[in-house]
């Protein structure tokens, strides 16, 4: 129940915090949230897996669900801020700007973000949207070193008990396809090669889509909130589903080493037989 819970304030934070938000949206972001707290709630209470990754081997999932809630609430703060108003808007719109420049030079993601925005945009508005993807940028980047150093620091998730495939990983069947090790490697650098490479994809297509449905999203602050946090939470979990799915890799190469250097010196020496 408790993680149901965190689910809806979580999807719920830019609804909560930015005013003007009328009753369809309000409506619309409650059942969304309801639906997917329902979800989780009935996925952690089940007996066997469903479709969540890694439930059963914390704190991967906690990483994820508090890096999305930083995101949506700093970003919520930032768009509802106005000229002149909000001095913790302000200020955390000045770190994302530091944040953002320091990171917009060719071919990066913050300049494909700056890039994509239309001329003629207001000075004021620029800079909200530089700040907030610099926030969220910044969010996605201190996840990700979090979850990294828990993974080669704390050796995640070996904790004293074997870690159950099935469990964590339902959608992975580790019976078919070749030796699981290879899969499990194949499948970690596909994950990073595409969280890496998504973070470049998705302004593109999100422009696309806009310019296609005729959408106003500079004007919608949830629009912006959520854009902003996706751009950088997706990467975020394919990342560190690459890096969790690797260091399982390597802990089922170690266990099958050990297991056959035991069966190695528990088989019986040969008997040289008589000339």
């Amino acid at each position: 129940m408790l993680r149901a819970f965190i689910t809806l304030i979580v999807i719920a934070t830019p609804a909560l915090m930015i005013p003007g938000t009328t009753t369809e949206g309000a409506q619309m972001v409650m059942l969304v949230g309801l639906t997917l707290s329902v979800f989780i709630g009935v996925e952690y209470a089940a007996v066997f897996p469903g479709l969540v990754e890694f439930r059963d081997a914390p704190p991967f999932n906690r990483v994820r669900i508090l890096s999305l809630f930083l995101s949506l609430f700093l970003l919520s703060i930032v768009v509802t801020a106005e000229q002149g108003q909000s001095s913790l808007a302000l200020i955390v719109n000045a770190f994302g700007l530091m944040i953002s420049r320091a990171l917009d030079f060719p071919f990066s993601p913050m300049n494909l973000i700056i890039e994509q925005l239309p001329e003629g945009i207001d000075p004021f508005l620029l800079d909200k949207i530089r700040g907030m993807a610099g926030i969220s940028l910044l969010v996605a980047v201190v996840s990700m070193i979090v979850f990294a150093l828990l993974v080669r620091l704390h050796q995640w998730p070996a904790r004293g008990f074997a870690f159950n495939v099935w469990v964590n990983l339902p959608t992975f069947d580790p019976t078919t396809g070749g030796d699981i090790i290879k899969r499990l490697r194949r499948d970690s650098r596909v994950n990073l090669i595409l969280g890496f490479c998504t973070p470049f994809l998705l302004p593109v297509v999100a422009v696309l889509a806009a310019n296609h449905i005729d959408a106003a999203v500079l004007s919608s602050p949830h629009t912006l909130v959520w854009g902003l946090t996706l751009w950088t939470f997706i990467p975020l979990s394919m990342l560190m589903r690459g890096l969790a799915m690797g260091r399982i890799a390597d802990m089922i190469a170690q266990r099958r080493a050990r297991l056959t250097a035991a069966i190695g010196a528990d088989a019986p020496k040969s008997v040289a037989m008589p000339g």
